[in-house]
């Protein structure tokens, strides 16, 4: 059975609140879930935490994150981290590229 990393809507009423969570692929959205790695808010002010570890551990077992988890994780570093790159240097990277463009 295939493992997703998905988030999981609660909340009230035009105020949705989700949770970050690891489940089957067959589970339904607001159903069973294996572990929860975090969470997203994404009224004002914006928050989002997520455990890094946790996180990293289940991609590396195979787990899929869905497009918006993705994308969260994305901002936060963790996918970076987790294919292996270093932040810092593809930032140096970027700014040497735009040196020598201008130039």
């Amino acid at each position: 059975m295939a493992v997703v990393i998905r988030l999981r809507r609660s909340g009230a009423k035009k105020r949705p609140f989700y949770r970050i969570v690891v489940a089957h692929a067959a589970y339904q959205p607001r159903g069973q879930y294996i572990e929860s790695l975090g969470y997203y808010s994404p009224i004002e002010p914006v928050q989002l935490e997520v455990d890094v570890d946790r996180a990293v551990s289940w991609l590396n077992r195979g787990a899929q994150p869905s497009e918006t988890v993705r994308s969260l994780l994305a901002k936060t570093g963790i996918l970076a981290k987790w294919r292996g790159e270093d932040q810092t240097e593809t930032a140096t990277e970027e700014t040497a590229v735009e040196e020598t463009a201008t130039e």
